[in-house]
Formats: structure tokens, sequence, C-alpha cells
């Protein structure tokens, strides 16, 4: 089954209405691969900011959200407010939110999708956990949170994003990055369905830049990325081509 390309760009806590707009800028004059899925994680505070100037073509997600819809939850953003300011994905559970249990990810999930946002769904392990020999263990764990509050799998992609390779320069090299998106693949044909597995979108985060880019996605498991600091640059554009 065909996959489409999907290439998010995580913002992080970066940027400010000059410096994102000139990035928006450049994104909305560029020459994209029309056949890739583009979605741009902004803070929460520029959501409207980055929806009305980024063009339609572009999808935007938040970088985060709460379990419930309102309440006392001071400094929380819930999917109906998202979804108030146009944008309709959040990614949840990458590495650097590191004030939620995988219960509470998984919570989030299944409130984000009852809500209507798609999900960008981060797992991965930390470098001891690889170093030990565990990284099946620990991934295959989380995505059994995730799996278990997911009933549309058609809204979710999974993000693969080994915490050692998140803005430390070092980067899964393909064979590892195949290595874990296949192995991904087979438990979700094992514990979700076949049709799942063979349709979900598994992308690669972790230092993905214009230099390694072009391997990794000729990898056949990887179906795009979650891209960090590359992604407040022009180099994203190099990024999202790297199929042509």
């Amino acid at each position: 089954m065909s996959r489409k390309f999907f290439v998010g760009g995580n913002w992080k806590l970066n940027g400010d209405k000059k410096s994102l707009g000139e990035l928006m800028d450049t994104m909305n004059a560029a020459k994209v691969d029309p056949n890739v899925e583009v979605v741009c994680g902004a803070p929460s505070i520029y959501l409207d900011f980055v929806r009305s100037k980024l063009d339609a073509k572009f999808g935007v997600a938040a970088q985060n959200c709460y379990k419930v819809a309102k309440g006392a939850f001071t400094g929380e953003i819930s999917p109906v407010m998202i979804k108030d300011c146009g944008v309709n994905w959040v990614i949840l559970g990458h590495s650097r939110d590191a004030t939620s249990s995988e219960r509470l990810i998984g919570q989030k999930t299944a409130h984000a999708l009852e809500s209507g946002l798609s999900v960008i769904a981060c797992i991965g392990e930390k470098l001891d956990e690889r170093e030990g020999g565990i990284t099946e263990k620990v991934v295959f764990a989380q995505t059994k949170v995730i799996a278990d509050n997911v009933k549309d799998w058609s809204k979710v992609v999974l993000a693969y994003e080994p915490v050692w390779a998140i803005g430390t320069g070092k980067t899964a090299s393909p064979q590892q990055a195949q290595e874990v998106h296949d192995k991904l693949r087979g438990w979700l044909k094992a514990n979700v369905s076949e049709a799942v597995a063979s349709s979900v979108r598994i992308i690669y985060g972790g230092s993905v830049t214009g230099a390694t880019c072009k391997e990794l996605a000729s990898q056949k498991d990887v179906d795009g990325f979650l891209v960090g600091g590359a992604s407040l640059k022009p180099e994203i554009i190099e990024i999202i081509n790297a199929k042509l």
C-alpha cells in the first residue's frame, strides 16, 4: 500500500513573529513536492498567527494539548482551543514533554482524536535503553499505550524519535531507523491489524537535516520525518523534497 510521505516541522520553543514570518514566506514561495503532506508544529501562542500566514497547502500542529476540553488547568491548552485557531494537528508524547506519564499521553491521544484533531504520536528510547538492548521493549510498550487509545488510525502518524538523537546532532543510521520502523510495523500487524500496519505512516525524528534526509527517505518503512532544528531554516524545503 502506498503511504503519503509526511514531513512535520517541530519548531519547539523557538521563533518570534518576525523570524517565523520570514520562514513562512520562504515556505509559501518554495516549489515543494505536491505528494508530501507537510505540517508545522508552532508554539501555542502563535497558532493563530501561523495558521493565518502559512499557505493552506501546509498543515499546522500544536506541540501539545491536555486531556480535557476545559477546566482549572493553568497554562494548558485543549483540542477545542486548537481547533478554534483553525489548526487540525497536535504533537503528543514528544520526549521533551517531560511532564507527561505514558498513561497521560494515552489519555491526551484519546481526547485529541475524539475532539477531531489528528495526532503525531512520538515514541523513542533513551541512550541507556538502546545500549542496554531494550529498544524494542521500550518502543513497543509506548506504542501499546497509544494503540489502546486509537479508534481511527487514519488520523494518526507514529513518530519514532530516539531520545538520544534529539537536539544532539546524532542521528540513527538509515539502517537503524529502518530496523525499528520494520519492527514497529510488525508489532502493529500482530497487535492491531494488518491493514493498519500497512497503512499507518511511521516517520523518523532525531536531528534530520538536508544532508541526511535522502538516504533516510529511501528506506522502505520510513514514511517521512519529524524535523527539529532544520525546520526553522530554509533547509526544510530540501527535506520536504527528499523523495524527488
